[in-house]
């Protein structure tokens, strides 16, 4: 079964590039790198797959020092003509195992242009701190995430459904059976393993060994990473108890009701944020961009992949049974995937999302997320309800100077006339979970709207 990634558009751009640059795919373990290559790999009439946790494909970076008889050597291995090097393509995966090959990268670059080369690797961040000079400048990167909700549908054959997602607005007729694939999409998660095997299955219980070995291999990933046995434990406890705390804010300090110090705490959630395991999502306290987040603050837990967190809090059953998904686990599932739906379209850099907060004695407020759009900053909620129940979004509208917001929930998509409870005027977008990959899109339209589209 061939998983499509929208990030194969992406690499055919980069091979018709004129100016193309090797290129890094980043990104955690297991979450389809180096599919993703090998299937693009199929366009070309040559290519050279080395994997440097094999020590016969390493030693090629150990043995010679310049890049150009490391492509003949290559060439001459795999009986490949050097005349056919614009027509190769040189994959190095586990990139992360050889800080030298990585350096090597920018004289490719420099010194063989002609020859296309992709590099992947997981934990690159701890290899970049051994690379003596960074090529900068003479590579492009590439950030892979767990599948989201539109490469949930194309993985499932689900063509027609994927074009009534990209209809904007979205048709009241497709509703019903968008919300459906979503709720069981929220279930799973993203991660391509579990993607394949829930599709040629359709069953929660054989999942379980997927989940199992995936979350495994993270925790035993890590630990190679660290530095003395006291980072090894505190990495162990975060790992174990972290998605207990999916709904709420954390402190470093004495985390999961342990005896862990802040520093210790602190450090450890950085290893998990370089390994793309864990991520900490600081609020910004700004209501017009660029919003500043404030680390002095207590910051949010956002996973790689919500379908892991699901399974690590045993709540999938429960799941299957609702209606709507807005109050599992004291309503934190669905902001989180929203949040990860969010991420998985930053491809080319790391930005993190944001959120809102105000803190005051008596009236603290938080609102879901914020996103830019041209000079402003839109306030984003995720839950049910009317608005009326939308407290902190209307706290973020008084204080703002435009008049738009955003909710995304279980409903039908809507755009209506509202007023704060301090009679400020605003237009409210309600947009159904399912539409999240196309929160851009749906700002655009809903900016550039007359007010007269509103009810």
């Amino acid at each position: 079964m061939d998983l499509k990634r929208n990030a194969e558009q992406y690499l055919e751009n980069w091979k018709a590039g004129a100016s193309r640059k090797p290129l890094i795919i980043r990104g955690a373990r297991q979450v389809g790198k180096t599919t993703l290559v090998k299937d693009f790999a199929r366009s070309y009439p040559n290519t050279i797959m080395l994997n440097l946790e094999k020590k016969g494909d390493k030693s090629y970076f150990e043995d010679f020092h310049d890049v150009k008889t490391i492509c003949e050597v290559l060439f001459l291995s795999h009986e490949i003509s050097l005349s056919a090097i614009g027509e190769t393509l040189l994959f190095i995966d586990e990139i992360q195992e050889s800080p030298k090959a990585i350096q090597l990268l920018r004289y490719f670059y420099e010194e063989l242009p002609a020859l296309h080369v992709i590099s992947a690797g997981s934990l690159l961040e701890f290899a970049i701190q051994k690379v003596e000079s960074f090529p900068v400048g003479r590579v492009e990167f590439l950030y892979l995430h767990p599948f989201n909700f539109i490469e949930y549908l194309e993985a499932a054959e689900r063509s027609e459904i994927v074009a009534q997602l990209k209809i904007i607005p979205v048709r009241p007729a497709a509703h019903k059976i968008l919300l459906d694939l979503f709720h069981r999409y929220a279930i799973i998660g993203g991660m391509p393993e579990i993607i394949k095997t829930d599709i040629e299955k359709n069953n929660l219980s054989d999942l379980t060994k997927v989940y199992e070995s995936i979350w495994g291999t993270y925790k035993n990933d890590v630990e190679k990473y660290t530095t003395n046995d006291t980072e090894r434990k505190v990495i162990k406890h975060i790992m174990d108890n972290a998605p207990l705390y999916l709904d709420q804010r954390v402190k470093f300090q004495g985390f999961g009701n342990s005896a862990y110090r802040s520093r210790e705490v602190g450090e450890a959630f950085r290893t998990l944020e370089d390994a793309k395991i864990i991520r900490l999502i600081y609020p910004t306290t700004d209501v017009q961009p660029p919003p500043r987040p404030d680390i002095k603050k207590a910051p949010r837990l956002q996973f790689l992949d919500t379908g892991l967190v699901n399974y690590t809090l045993s709540i999938q059953a429960q799941m299957l049974a609702m209606n709507d998904l807005n109050s599992a686990y004291k309503g934190a599932v669905i902001p989180h995937l929203i949040t990860q739906e969010l991420i998985s379209l930053q491809t080319l850099s790391s930005n993190k999302p944001i959120f809102w907060v105000r803190e005051k004695t008596q009236s603290n407020a938080e609102v879901d997320l914020v996103v830019m759009y041209r000079n402003m900053l839109i306030p984003v909620e995720v839950k049910s309800g009317t608005t009326g129940t939308l407290r902190s979004l209307h706290q973020f509208i008084d204080a703002s100077d435009h008049p738009y917001a955003i909710r995304i929930y279980g409903g039908n998509f809507s755009v209506e006339k509202a007023v704060t409870p301090n009679k400020k005027p605003y237009f409210l977008m309600n947009l159904p979970y399912y539409l999240s990959t196309q929160l851009p899109e749906y700002v655009k339209w809903f900016i550039s709207s007359p007010p007269s589209a509103a009810k």
